[in-house]
């Protein structure tokens, strides 16, 4: 049994406010989390900060992977991406905190982009059908090409950071956030839980409690006024 929240957004009140009620439900359960724990809220540093703390694993999505190139190197495809994409309350939150920087940049690079678990299978957007022919062989789910497709696309638009597309169905219960909806949705033709809950916007933050490729219960926060962006 784990428990999988949704993308944060740098909404760290929110993240700390559901992890309490997480945790008072299920003691000692394993946490994860979808990625995209920086941009558009307020508090970037103090979400990656507060995830290594409670040693909550995460996927990277395509906020940490835009953050992590544009600090490596602002003139690749993805950093130049980043300054279209709410980085600026990221910039901000790290302005006190340049000595934790090349930390936090070393965990986002040595970080798994997809968990392949017992109970469910958990990366930030999700496998594009597109991709099916390549990575189900004989009517399963073949993890060495998998993994050639995730690192040989990661650039594309329907990569496992970025698609939108319609998702493969990989034989077992994929978690996945990126694309934000008011509710937790399913999507019965590719056994997917969608749990991006929209946070950042003023909605809420979502973990829901998986137990043998199952949802078995969703726990939610609302957002945090103090973690929204000041106009």
């Amino acid at each position: 049994m784990i428990a999988v929240i949704s993308d944060v957004h740098g909404c760290v009140n929110t993240l700390k406010s559901l992890v309490k009620k997480v945790e008072k439900k299920y003691p000692k359960i394993p946490l994860y989390c979808v990625g995209d724990l920086v941009d558009r809220g307020n508090f970037g540093f103090e979400t990656v900060e507060y995830v290594i703390s409670k040693k909550i694993k995460f996927v990277p999505g395509n906020h940490e992977l835009m953050f992590y190139h544009f600090m490596k190197n602002p003139f690749s495809d993805m950093g130049r991406n980043w300054i279209y994409n709410g980085y600026e309350t990221t910039i901000l939150s790290y302005d006190e905190h340049h000595d934790k920087l090349d930390k936090h940049l070393q965990i986002i690079e040595k970080t798994s982009m997809f968990y392949n678990l017992d109970d469910c299978f958990l990366s930030h957007a999700g496998i594009s059908i597109e991709f099916e022919n390549e990575i189900i062989v004989d009517g399963k789910l073949d993890i060495d090409k998998l993994e050639n497709v995730v690192k040989e696309n990661i650039l594309k638009e329907n990569s496992i950071v970025w698609t939108r597309n319609k998702l493969v169905n990989l034989g077992k219960l994929q978690i996945v956030g990126h694309t934000r909806k008011d509710e937790v949705q399913f999507d019965k033709k590719s056994n997917t839980y969608y749990i991006d809950t929209s946070a950042y916007a003023g909605n809420k933050l979502t973990a829901v409690i998986i137990d043998k490729n199952k949802l078995i219960d969703t726990i939610q926060e609302f957002t945090d006024e103090k973690d929204l962006i000041d106009f």
